[in-house]
């Protein structure tokens, strides 16, 4: 039982160590998002399309309480890095980045921005999920 327990880590690792570098903050916003989720709102995300359901709801709760947007950048950083990770496994995209921004790139050539997606949620003008659909090529 010990071995297996190791080498899905290594394996894990591995997958970890082999994504671009500019996949390493958006992945580790993502994470954070998941675990404050589920400790917080008591909601799972599993990095299905499925899921972004609950994640625009989650966005659409935080703007009819009137929440100042440097009140909840940090949140829709979070989504938005969530979303691009569910696309990602979807498609087996590859996170970008430059001057401080990241995209995800499907393998059609195509970039997305879903942290930009998740503050256009939050002004009622956006989808996670509807994202997610056109990047996986409307399956989802």
């Amino acid at each position: 039982m010990t071995t297996t327990t190791t080498a899905t880590a290594t394996t894990a690792t591995t997958r970890q160590e082999t994504r671009p570098p500019a996949a390493a903050k958006p992945v580790r916003w993502a994470a954070d998002t998941v675990t404050a989720m589920r400790e917080g709102a008591r909601l799972r995300l599993d990095y299905s399309a499925r899921s972004l359901w609950s994640v625009d709801r989650a966005i659409e709760d935080i703007r009819r309480e009137a929440a100042p947007y440097a009140a909840v950048a940090t949140a829709l950083r979070g989504f938005g890095a969530y979303a691009g990770e569910v696309i990602v496994r979807r498609t087996g995209g590859e996170w970008w980045t430059s001057g401080g921004e990241h995209w995800v790139r499907t393998p059609d050539g195509r970039l997305w921005d879903p942290v930009e997606e998740a503050r256009r949620c939050y002004t009622a003008e956006g989808s996670l999920r509807l994202l997610c659909r056109d990047a996986s090529g409307g399956d989802g």
